[in-house]
């Protein structure tokens, strides 16, 4: 059964995975990968998007789904995978759910290894049935999670209605927070607000030391961007036990703090192997 709505198997657009990493911090592991759209001969997710029409984007949503589980699958990780959806595409939560439930109950991919990111940048017309959409997920165990949190037309508006699992702070956010006290201020109010209604943070677009510093110091444990790995076409990009290994002090958000600098000497960029994009 399905709502009418879409046919995956006439999408009449091909398109393959890039995985990025999402790593724990202080375990110095990796926690989850993020699954990014790409063309076949990894074009940009733009180049993909920009095929989709209003026509197509239920199948689209359908078939990144599916299509994100059978590659995770046989690239045979055991960390949670992420997948961004389009709740806009969703017509009815419970039907639409179903594809996804049967590759997972096919392949054995357990469900709660399973992460839904809606995008704070795509307009939500409905927020009740966004809440309905991921009370079906949380009923099949799936994690849920607001991506870009701080970038668009939800924000406080929307986690005021609904809390997710995971909120992952928009990179624009962090970008040079080490010198920007406006950010540090916003960021740590988010924070606070978040471990109150026990939901946990994902600080997206880490690049530098300075701005890992910072988010470790506030308290964050989950980070993903180019610090650790750039994503990778296909495959689990390597992510450098350097990345890892160096001094985090308490209170350390001044870019002139001389145990920042210390950190700064002790795992300089050129010393951060770097994966390249895929």
């Amino acid at each position: 059964m399905n709502c009418g709505k879409c046919n995956p198997k006439n999408l009449g657009i091909d398109f393959s995975m890039a995985f990025q990493p999402i790593v724990a911090f202080r375990e110095k592991e990796i926690w989850g990968y993020e699954t990014l759209v790409r063309g076949v001969n990894d074009e940009s997710a733009a180049f993909i998007l920009d095929q989709i029409d209003e026509s197509r984007i239920h199948s689209f949503d359908q078939i990144i789904r599916s299509k994100a589980i059978r590659l995770a699958h046989s690239l045979q990780f055991d960390q949670i995978l992420s997948i961004n959806f389009l709740p806009n595409a969703v017509y009815n939560p419970e039907n639409c759910i179903r594809s996804t439930l049967a590759v997972c109950d096919e392949l054995g991919f357990e469900k709660k290894r399973v992460m839904f990111e809606v995008t704070e940048f795509e307009k939500i017309n409905d927020h009740n049935h966004l809440k309905n959409i991921f009370n079906e997920y949380k009923k099949h165990k799936f994690l849920t999670a607001i991506d870009d949190f701080g970038a668009g037309y939800s924000g406080l508006n929307l986690l005021a209605e609904w809390q997710p699992d995971i909120i992952k702070l928009d990179m624009k956010l962090i970008r040079d927070i080490h010198s920007n006290k406006t950010k540090q201020l916003i960021v740590k109010s988010i924070i606070d607000i978040c471990n109150d209604l026990n939901i946990r943070i994902i600080s997206e677009g880490i690049e530098t030391i300075e701005e890992l510093s910072v988010m470790v110091d506030f308290g964050v444990d989950l980070f993903q961007g180019y610090y650790f790995a750039k994503p990778l076409f296909e495959n689990l990009p390597a992510v450098s036990p350097k990345c890892f290994n160096y001094p985090i002090h308490n209170n350390c958000v001044d870019k002139n703090c001389s145990s920042l600098k210390f950190a700064e000497k002790w795992l300089s960029p050129d010393s951060v192997s770097r994966t390249p994009a895929g």
